[in-house]
């Protein structure tokens, strides 16, 4: 993950504290749901692929051959429009870290679309079998729009 300019100011609690550092940047249990319904389905990818030109910005699945890339997104961290929440403790500083975030996540969808790839977003509460559906069918359409896609990213 990029870092912002935006210096993190000290937890509010050693339970908040103890809380973010828990969390998981990588591997974070929807994605791994996503990814083992895809496999079950016969269907392989490429894991934390940097791929978004001009950064070293990763998505979590990339499906090279057919530019197709999935980013699982988790609720809080990439503001849900269904869930989105922001912290009492810190506000302010939460609020402007929240909008950073959509700033680089609508920056890397514009220069994913710019280089041809097309982005699935899935939320971290989709239900992963009907996450893998579109993400089956976007990989299936584009298979069959572009049999001889080369296979560089």
């Amino acid at each position: 993950m990029e870092k912002t300019g935006n210096p993190s100011p000290a937890p509010s609690t050693a339970e908040a504290s103890r809380r973010l550092a828990l969390q998981r940047t990588v591997d974070t249990e929807p994605e791994v749901r996503l990814r083992r319904e895809l496999h079950r389905r016969g269907l392989r990818y490429r894991l934390h692929a940097a791929v978004v030109p001009g950064t070293k910005r990763s998505v979590d699945i990339a499906f090279p051959r057919e530019l197709i890339a999935v980013d699982v997104r988790g609720c809080f961290w990439h503001a849900c429009p269904e869930h989105q929440t922001t912290p009492r403790s810190n506000a302010r500083w939460w609020a402007e870290k929240l909008a950073e975030n959509a700033r680089r996540d609508a920056d890397t969808e514009s220069r994913l679309a710019r280089a041809g790839w097309v982005l699935a977003i899935v939320w971290a509460h989709d239900d992963p079998t009907v996450a893998a559906d579109r993400v089956q069918r976007l990989v299936t359409e584009r298979r069959r729009s572009s049999p001889s896609r080369p296979t560089g990213s």
